[in-house]
């Protein structure tokens, strides 16, 4: 894969030196162009970053750094991984507006995603199973207009991805290098995000997760999305930081509402308090962008014992096994049987204590 001297440039500058996030803008900014920078780069050392603190440069003449960058280059070309750079075509335009945006995305999978219109979806690790359900299901269906971006994390960010890989559009922006995985427990699914989706970082390889890590990444989230919704955060979720971060991008902020006291959705009622879209069906965030879209029931889709099911919990949040029992006349053991299919089918998810909720919309 070619790039231009100031794609090159800025790819050496974030991949093959030790400066960090602030240091590589400050570099950039203190520069006519990327490719002055990489040729005069002792120059603009002096002027920038000894100002800043003391530090000892090592990064050799002009032909050391050519040397250096060609082999990665090669590498990046080995691993079938890329560079998108500020300097780039098809660098994400919303990505600009963000403080300190990206000089360099790199990437793995499918590069054309960027060229979608994106969405945002994120939830804390503590979300509950019925909003985790219904986050991956909002995510399949909105990942047939937009290519849906997360993290990597346990409950509501994986739940978006699985949800938007279905579709082959999921994006996963990662705290960490493209080599490292975090939380390592997810390592299979970074892979089908690689094989199917897209994967991204503004991290060098090797890079861990550190300090800022995820408040770095989660601005890249907001930024690049035009819409973020949080399905679920505690007082203190870093959900909210990505919220607030679209927030004061004049970007669109959705939320899943929660009971008074459940403490995973009190950082969601927050946000709906000062003004997020309150959302319980999905037309709540296509119709912020004009998508018309009505998806009901289809009777042919169910047999009788699930119709009779579907229909006793329509209009409740979560019921019990038995009083659906009882409501459709049908023996426990059947409705137990029943509500293991209609879950397969996605119509239906556990909300626990034996209780489940509707899924799908009734006409």
């Amino acid at each position: 894969m070619g790039y231009t001297a100031d794609e090159e440039a800025l790819i050496y500058l974030c991949a093959c030196t030790g400066f960090d996030l602030r240091e590589r803008s400050a570099l950039y900014a203190a520069a006519p162009s990327p490719a002055e920078l990489f040729r005069d780069f002792e120059k603009f050392f002096g002027e920038v970053i000894l100002k800043r603190r003391k530090c000892v440069y090592k990064e050799g003449d002009l032909s050391a750094r050519r040397e250096k960058l060609g082999k990665y280059l090669q590498k990046m070309e080995e691993t079938g991984r890329f560079a998108v750079t500020l300097s780039s075509s098809d660098y994400p335009e919303a990505l600009k507006a963000v403080q300190l945006p990206p000089l360099v995305l790199f990437g793995e999978g499918d590069r054309n995603l960027l060229k979608e219109k994106i969405f945002c979806i994120v939830g804390s690790r503590r979300t509950p199973p019925w909003a985790e359900a219904l986050g991956e299901r909002f995510s399949e269906k909105l990942s047939e207009r937009f290519a849906v971006v997360s993290g990597l994390a346990e409950g509501g960010d994986s739940a978006a991805v699985r949800g938007a890989l279905k579709n082959g559009k999921a994006i996963c922006v990662l705290p960490c290098g493209l080599d490292e995985c975090y939380p390592a427990a997810h390592l299979a699914l970074k892979r089908r995000i690689a094989e199917h989706g897209l994967l991204l970082s503004e991290c060098r390889d090797g890079e861990k997760v550190g300090k800022f890590s995820f408040h770095y990444r989660n601005r890249i989230l907001a930024g690049i999305s035009a819409g973020t919704l949080v399905v679920s955060a505690g007082k203190k979720s870093g959900a909210l930081i990505t919220a607030y971060q679209a927030v004061d991008l004049g970007r669109d902020v959705f939320a899943f509402p929660y009971n008074a006291n459940a403490e995973q959705g009190e950082g969601c009622n927050e946000l709906i308090k000062k003004g997020a879209y309150l959302v319980t069906e999905l037309r709540d965030i296509l119709g912020v962008y004009g998508i018309s879209e009505e998806e009901h029931i289809r009777a042919d889709d169910f047999t009788a014992a699930e119709l009779k099911v579907i229909g006793a919990l329509c209009g409740e949040e979560a019921i019990h096994t038995a009083l659906i029992a009882e409501k459709t006349g049908l023996p426990v053991f059947e409705v137990s049987a029943t509500l293991s299919m209609l879950e397969l089918k996605g119509a239906v998810v556990k909300a626990g204590a034996n209780r489940y909720t509707l899924m799908i919309k009734t006409p």
